[in-house]
């Protein structure tokens, strides 16, 4: 690893840190995110010369609370706080920058993750705070990734920051109900951001690694505070899982592989163990929930040598759990398919029925349906449902495989 990116990461390590701790003093996220981003901007331009300080995190603390001082002094009823701040900063220089410690920095990380992922937000919105807040991404490469116009997830994320500021929720590690609630909603934002990094829901590519790559990143760290949770282990487990598999959902060719045609020893099998380790420690616990579930469905595949080992019974049986905890029709969607390979195409076919009112027109109900017809015998049937579903989705590459897989009919 070179020096300069030994440095990107290193920033990006320390930002949410350095973020959390400016909100936690000053209350202001916007005006604190932009002090973070010009300090952020100072390092990358003064440590590759000077070196990096013996505490960077300090550094970046003292450097942009003076540059929010800055911006604020225009602002006649800032006055007051900018006094304090300024004593504040003295302070800090001489206790933090000279190799004392900034208490709580690694709870204000937490602190910030859970901020990000505050109820009143919507997914969407959710999803852009927390990439853009604590995993790093710029604007620009989160609305490359969600395939929208700059200016556009600008004003999502202008959005929900003004939402979080007109809550007036304070920063601080919520407690009890409302901590068990939030955490909720952060690791269904993690789990979205992950699905989109490992399966692209719309463009050119299979994956958007640096998604998968930071839902990961941030669940480890989300981990390592919170590790007597279940669930968190569990998703870490179902991220590691899931995306010990990618390399080999691509061929050489550029076209998305089936998890039946794949090449299982291009699985990395190191994610697969430390997966299997972290689910087991989870299930050990007694309490299991919807990630620890799915981990385990995650791993009955990643335990097979190959596809004809696949204990679809098994698997079978972790989704009609998964159905009856969640409500999903997803999950309905691929308990379907587990059925039909573990107990024959009429049986998958006969759960999808319902499926229909619940899922309308979704370009997966209808590939499942082409799969499930195509295992009957019915290819006219399959082919057709293969064709819809390829009109119905945005990713160029799943539209090519359900393509082809008609053609093939």
């Amino acid at each position: 690893m070179n020096t300069h990116t030994q440095l990107e990461d290193l920033l990006r390590e320390i930002a949410p840190q350095v973020l959390g701790a400016l909100v936690r003093r000053y209350g202001d996220f916007a005006a604190a995110e932009d002090a973070v981003q010009e300090a952020l901007l100072a390092a990358a331009l003064h440590w590759p010369g000077d070196g990096v300080p013996d505490n960077p995190r300090g550094w970046l603390v003292v450097t942009a609370s003076r540059k929010l001082v800055d911006n604020a002094r225009s602002e006649q009823a800032r006055r007051r706080r900018e006094s304090v701040a300024a004593a504040q900063d003295e302070a800090l220089h001489k206790g933090v920058l000279f190799g004392g410690s900034l208490p709580g920095a690694s709870d204000d990380t937490l602190t910030l993750l859970f901020l990000c992922c505050h109820p009143a937000l919507t997914p969407a919105s959710a999803i852009a705070l927390t990439l853009r807040a604590v995993g790093g991404l710029s604007t620009a490469e989160i609305a490359s990734a969600f395939l929208v116009p700059e200016a556009t997830m600008t004003r999502r994320i202008t959005r929900a920051k003004q939402t979080i500021k007109d809550s007036a929720v304070p920063f601080r590690m919520p407690g009890g109900d409302e901590r068990a609630a939030r955490l909720r909603s952060v690791l269904h934002v993690l789990y979205l951001i992950f699905n989109e990094g490992y399966a692209a829901s719309g463009g050119a590519q299979v994956h958007r690694v640096e998604l998968s790559g930071e839902a990961i990143r941030i669940g480890r760290m989300l981990r390592d505070r919170l590790p007597g949770d279940p669930e968190v282990a569990g998703l870490l487990a179902l991220m590691l899982l899931t995306d010990a598999r990618r390399a080999a959902r691509v061929g050489d060719d550029g076209r998305l592989v089936p998890l039946d045609e794949q090449d299982r020893a291009r699985w990395d099998r190191g994610l697969i163990a430390e997966g299997t380790a972290l689910l087991d420690a989870a299930v050990r616990s007694g309490a299991v929930g919807e990630y620890q579930l799915q981990a385990a469905i995650a791993a009955v595949h990643d335990r097979a040598e190959r596809v004809e080992d696949t204990d679809w019974a098994q698997i079978h049986a972790l989704y009609e759990m998964l159905e009856r905890m969640t409500g999903s029709p997803v999950v309905a969607l691929n308990r379907a398919v587990a059925a039909a390979m573990a107990y024959g195409a009429p049986e998958g076919l006969r759960l999808l029925e319902p499926l229909a009112a619940r899922l309308g027109d979704h370009h997966r109900l209808h590939a499942v349906r082409g799969h499930l017809l195509e295992m009957a015998g019915d290819a006219a049937g399959a082919a057709e449902h293969y064709r819809a579903a390829a009109a119905r989705t945005a990713s160029l590459p799943e539209k090519r495989y359900l393509i082809e897989r008609a053609a093939r009919l």
